[in-house]
């Protein structure tokens, strides 16, 4: 997917259901109190197993045929083969992603300790780096573009962008794991995400032809992040 239509297949706005996205993928539920991840009885991440693997029970809608569920069910199993993340069908536990065709690509951030949607739009959305990027979401990762020492790597261009999606490009306080930015993360922005008829809204510095936005799947540093943060 190019970087022009890196965007189309996100969502922009509120879902009607109480809940908002934030960087246009990301399901922010009100209701939800982010301070939870401050307590040791709750936590955002995803808990490890006595094996050492961290197991994501899921469910994948019977909407999908059979080319889109073994697209979905391949995407997830790279995070096997190259991290400590076990994706395994849900039993009867009370945590799991539940993957569903609804309107646009989107998922909540981090473990949210009950049924948590991710959305994958049958039209734009199955494809192995939406997914991933996606399901990397859901065990708790932000979009490269917002990492707090992103002003050393890319420039913002303000006036290009959509006053009402200025919110997505805000910088959050994040742990970076001791990883370098990464232009080539599947979690990157392309370079008109959000921006007016189609202008460049993320300029890479020094070098502004640097490539940025790719969905094909994740990126060396993606998978180092995963191991880091679930100390596989």
């Amino acid at each position: 997917m190019n970087n022009v239509s890196l965007k189309s297949t996100h969502l922009f706005s509120s879902k009607g259901s109480g809940d908002t996205l934030l960087e246009g993928d990301l399901l922010i539920p009100k209701a939800r109190n982010a301070m939870k991840c401050l307590n040791k009885e709750y936590s955002c991440l995803w808990q490890k197993s006595a094996d050492g693997s961290v197991d994501i029970p899921f469910l994948i809608s019977n909407k999908y045929d059979n080319t889109e569920r073994n697209e979905i069910l391949s995407a997830m199993k790279d995070f096997e083969y190259k991290t400590c993340i076990r994706f395994i069908p849900r039993a009867n536990q009370r945590a799991y992603v539940s993957i569903e065709p609804r309107s646009g690509c989107f998922s909540s951030l981090g473990r949210i300790g009950d049924k948590q949607v991710v959305s994958l739009q049958r039209f734009g959305c199955i494809q192995r780096g939406i997914i991933q990027h996606e399901l990397l979401h859901a065990l708790g990762f932000y979009h490269e573009h917002t990492r707090s020492d992103r002003d050393q790597y890319i420039r913002i261009n303000w006036d290009n962008l959509h006053q009402y999606f200025a919110l997505n490009f805000k910088k959050k306080s994040t742990n970076n794991l001791n990883t370098p930015y990464d232009y080539t993360s599947v979690m990157h922005y392309g370079r008109t995400a959000f921006g007016k008829n189609g202008k460049e809204t993320i300029i890479p510095i020094p070098d502004s032809s640097v490539p940025i936005g790719q969905r094909k799947e994740m990126s060396k540093n993606d998978i180092l992040r995963i191991n880091r943060l679930y100390s596989c």
